[in-house]
């Protein structure tokens, strides 16, 4: 089941938000976890509570694995330009019987969710936008203004032009350049403590990060642009600002921007399993919605984990802002946003030597062999398969181990329980002070927060570098940084 639940009302023909003010006859609702299962039963979204204002569905549902990966994969678009058995090949599996999954463990199909999650996209920026509805249907991935006009009548019972008429005045952002929307996410949400991991780590001309907002140029259909990410004041959302020069495709952008950022996790069920711990309860109660960065480009993500392999968080990141400087794509006219560059793509850095920025022979070899695999498509990134075929594809590209491929799932797969045992980091901030555990040990201690590890991670890296400034305090450390951080 996802976090959210919604609440159809046979009567009516409308279903909910479980938090809606509305109070049927229970007897007359049915529950679905997914609003694309209500909406293929025909039921309408509710104009007072508005479901598809809400954060989006969590992929990992009870039931099978296979179909929260294939959940995974149609909320990152493969349906947009594909098929159910394109789908379907990439997990492994006939587009009959993903269909049949589908139906029992989602209640829709495959291409139903696609297609409500389009939907949806296309109603927010009717509500929070000025931008012209043609422009709208393009940029919510619909093939023709046509297709958005059927579906949006099938959906919600009126035609884009009504919907947007029906906006409530509040609901417009106005941004003074690019184009403003809201991200929402399920509270609690550990937004400081997310900015700051991605901060000590932005890649100098890629990446640019303050104590508020974080920026970071994008390449969309081979156009570049930016994204600026901040959490308003007093509100339950962050501000998303998009800044390209054409706005088709820009649902994969926002979906894109709420995978870095983890915002479809569901923190009570995580929050819930890791309190029961003693070792890790301290930091779940004093940082409750902590996040597992993700990857806004999961090769990127990949370079930067082969990059810190063991040298310090700061080490890497330098690293990173010579290789992009070196082999990066130059962006005219982003030096008010601190950004210069693009980041170089796998078949760029498949081709470079990367002895040329200061990386040792064996790290060079990784990059390249990594590059190489990933450009073949030898490796894929994008969480179709378990995790241990992903931990088996990774480990088969020389220089490439097992604290580097548990990394690498991690956050550039988003692979919920990938767990890199023998990090520096994990093993000091699991001790607590005393000596530190073996990475036997911890991998060990580790089983008991299945299926969470990752986020278990989270706060081990958190209390290790608690502990580290708590050790400067007193004068008791050394040189070394606390390294083995992912990227």
């Amino acid at each position: 089941m996802t976090a959210n639940t919604f609440h159809a009302v046979v009567t009516t023909g409308i279903y909910c938000r479980d938090d809606c003010s509305a109070r049927p006859n229970p007897g007359n609702v049915r529950v679905y976890a997914y609003a694309a299962a209500a909406e293929a039963d025909g039921f309408r979204a509710c104009f007072r509570c508005r479901p598809y204002r809400s954060p989006g569905p969590e992929p990992w549902v009870e039931g099978s694995e296979l179909v929260c990966r294939a959940v995974r994969l149609v909320l990152d678009g493969a349906l947009d330009g594909g098929t159910e058995q394109q789908l379907a090949a990439r997990v492994g599996v006939s587009a009959r019987h993903l269909r049949r999954m589908f139906q029992a463990q989602v209640g829709a199909t495959p291409d139903e969710v696609a297609r409500s999650r389009r939907a949806h996209f296309a109603r927010r920026l009717l509500d929070e936008t000025d931008l012209p509805i043609t422009t709208i249907g393009f940029a919510a991935g619909f093939s023709s203004v046509r297709q958005m006009n059927r579906v949006m009548r099938e959906t919600f019972h009126d035609a884009p032009r009504e919907l947007r008429a029906r906006r409530h005045r509040h609901d417009r952002l106005v941004a003074d350049g690019g184009l403003d929307l809201r991200l929402a996410f399920r509270p609690p949400f550990a937004w400081d403590e997310l900015i700051t991991f991605l901060g000590q780590r932005a890649c100098p001309g890629v990446e640019h990060a303050t104590a508020d907002v974080y920026r970071r140029t994008i390449v969309l259909d081979g156009h570049p642009g930016v994204i600026e990410l901040h959490r308003p004041e007093h509100e339950d959302h962050l501000r998303l600002r998009v800044h390209l020069g054409r706005w088709d495709g820009l649902i994969h952008v926002v979906h894109q921007a709420r995978r870095m950022l983890d915002l479809d996790a569901d923190p009570d069920p995580i929050g819930a399993r890791l309190v029961s711990d003693d070792l890790l309860a301290p930091s779940v109660r004093a940082c409750p919605g902590m996040r597992v960065p993700g990857a806004w480009d999961a090769f990127e993500v990949a370079v930067r984990v082969v990059l810190g392999q063991q040298v310090s968080v700061s080490a890497a990141t330098t690293l990173a802002g010579r290789l992009v400087t070196r082999f990066g794509t130059p962006v005219a006219g982003l030096a008010a946003f601190g950004l210069t560059h693009t980041f170089p793509d796998a078949a760029t850095l498949a081709t470079v030597d990367g002895r040329e920025i200061g990386l040792t022979n064996a790290r060079a070899a990784a990059l390249s062999n990594l590059a190489g695999a990933v450009a073949d498509g030898d490796v894929v990134l994008d969480g179709a398969r378990g995790l241990d075929e992903t931990l088996v594809a990774l480990q088969a590209v020389p220089g490439v181990g097992p604290w580097t491929a548990q990394c690498i799932a991690m956050r550039a797969c988003g692979e919920r329980d990938a767990f890199p045992a023998g990090d520096l980091g994990l093993r000091r901030g699991a001790s607590g002070g005393g000596p530190l555990l073996s990475p036997a040990a911890l991998d060990a201690r580790a089983e008991s927060w299945r299926p969470w590890r990752a986020y278990a991670a989270a706060h081990l890296w958190r209390l290790a570098g608690a502990g580290h400034r708590r050790a400067m305090r007193s004068g008791r450390h050394g040189a070394e940084e606390v390294v083995g951080v992912p990227g």
